[in-house]
């Protein structure tokens, strides 16, 4: 009991600490530059409550239960020393959860040119095989900066062939389908099958594969883009609510928990079937850890239903409204450094930040802390928000954007440590979760309708710029680390001959 205590505590200082900064920026706006109805400002509150109610109990759940989970299923995968097997059900594993994320169905309603069903099972198809080859990757060797040149010369070499409207959904597929259920268990996957190996460079390797899961995405909705050829694209923002009475605003939030009720519950069951089987075939954890795992479980879903409640009836209407109303005023460039603001303050109120944060540090001994960890990515989405508020002024392609940010990111992998280029990598796709895919992208869609602007090629694309910025930002990150470790390495020696040659003339003095 005292063990719950203490984590309930912990957690709750550090959910405290990523919402409220968010929901005062908010609050602040709201009594100044951007007006909102009290009701959505109601709608507002009561959903932040239920983000860090659910914030708390996923964060708690995730440590008890999806960590040890995910590293178990890892490792004795691994330890089966079967190949053929270890493909194939890592590929219906990552096929399996990635159908289950909820971000996938909310990407297949923005494309209404492509079959709904097509485009899950193609997204879900192209994680499989990511998959697959991470974890190859990883078993062989491979060097992750090799693997990454090659797949997104070839993502933006498909970009040529595919219409203009359709790049920004095409990569924010990337982004959205790497969500808080599967993020968790495929990170602690990956340090389940590094654990094995006992070389050098297994921690390097120990993460890596939410990059190559958030490409194969990028990569099969550019290949349906091809193939079904749409031309144009329009979307229809959601009817903000507006509440005449209380009872209607408990009957907003009673509607809507219904549905990621099942949502979650979807999203969890190949998790915990995939455990059940590997579980019956090794029975190797004692019944009070499993007993531990299966509150952990319920705590995590708890706490997924209740946040994406919060964030989706929530923050979604008071984003969309803020963001027009702020682009309708005189000097409307004031949603670029505002947009910043929420940006540097929002990434720590994605579930998954916190996972990786806290792995990183774990897996490096303390090398790479979870607070530099936690600036970087700030400082990362805060610019790459910035940059898609200017895109929605000003209406500039994506792509001016994309590729030399990539090019950028992909260079520094040649020269900075592993373990920083495949951390970044996994980042991206850490960093562009829930929040990001509602209350920002709601912020864009608002401002963009508020100027005239396109909503698929100007607001769609922020989940994009989300998942490239922290490639580059902890990569350099890397490359400091990597200055000052040479730094210390030469005063070190330094140091050592100095006190040599002290030593040395000691000697000679002693003689004579």
């Amino acid at each position: 009991m005292q063990f719950f205590q203490s984590k309930f505590k912990e957690k709750l200082v550090e959910t405290l600490k990523a919402v409220l900064p968010i929901l005062a920026i908010v609050l602040l706006l709201c009594f100044t530059i951007a007006p909102i109805p009290p009701s959505i400002l109601l709608t507002f509150l009561i959903g932040a409550v239920l983000l860090i109610v659910g914030m708390l109990l996923f964060n708690v759940g995730v440590e008890l239960s999806m960590t040890p989970i995910g590293e178990r299923v890892g490792s004795i995968m691994t330890k089966s020393k079967n190949l053929f097997v270890i493909i194939i059900v890592s590929f219906i594993m990552g096929f399996i959860i990635t159908i289950s994320e909820p971000d996938l169905q909310v990407l297949a309603e923005q494309v209404p040119s492509i079959p709904n069903m097509v485009l899950i099972l193609a997204v879900a198809l192209g994680v499989g095989i990511f998959l697959v080859i991470a974890l190859l990757r990883m078993l062989f060797g491979i060097p992750l900066s090799h693997l990454l040149v090659f797949f997104y010369v070839i993502v933006f070499t498909l970009t040529l062939f595919v219409p203009q409207d359709f790049l920004a959904v095409a990569f924010d597929s990337g982004g959205v389908t790497t969500g808080p259920m599967t993020v968790p268990f495929i990170m602690a996957f990956g340090v389940g099958i590094a654990a094995i190996r006992s070389d050098k460079h297994a921690a390097d390797d120990s993460f890596g594969l939410v990059a190559h899961c958030s490409v194969g995405p990028i990569l099969a909705v550019l290949i349906l883009g091809m193939i079904y050829h749409p031309d144009s694209m329009e979307v229809v923002s959601d009817a903000i609510p507006i509440i005449d009475n209380t009872v209607d605003l408990w009957e907003l939030f009673l509607v809507e928990f219904p549905t990621y009720i099942k949502e979650m519950a979807i999203s969890i069951f190949p998790i915990v079937f995939f455990f059940g089987i590997f579980q019956l075939i090794a029975r190797d954890i004692n019944k009070r850890t499993l007993i531990k795992i299966g509150i952990g479980l319920i705590y995590t879903y708890v706490g997924l239903v209740l946040f994406l409640t919060g964030v989706n009836v929530g923050f979604m209407p008071a984003g969309n409204y803020m963001g027009q109303t702020m682009a309708g005023l005189s000097y409307n460039w004031i949603i670029v450094p505002i947009g910043m603001i929420m940006g540097y303050f929002i990434v720590s109120a994605e579930p998954a930040v916190f996972v990786l944060n806290k792995q990183v540090e774990e897996v490096t001994s303390g090398s790479i802390s979870a607070k530099a960890m936690g600036t970087s990515l700030s400082i990362s989405v805060s610019i790459s928000v910035g940059l898609a508020m200017i895109r929605v002024l000003t209406g500039i392609s994506i792509l001016w954007f994309l590729v030399p940010g990539y090019l950028i990111a992909l260079i520094l992998t040649f020269f900075v440590p592993k373990i920083f280029t495949a951390i970044a990598f996994d980042s991206g796709g850490v960093a562009s979760g829930p929040m990001t895919a509602t209350f920002l992208l709601s912020f864009a869609m608002g401002a963009c309708e508020a100027v005239g602007g396109n909503v698929i090629t100007d607001a769609f694309g922020i989940v994009a710029m989300v998942a490239m910025t922290p490639l580059i930002t902890i990569q350099i990150m890397g490359l400091v680390f990597k200055l000052k470790e040479k730094k210390l390495h030469k005063n070190a020696v330094y140091q050592a001959e100095r006190t040599s040659l002290d030593a040395y003339g000691d000697m000679e003095i002693i003689e004579l």
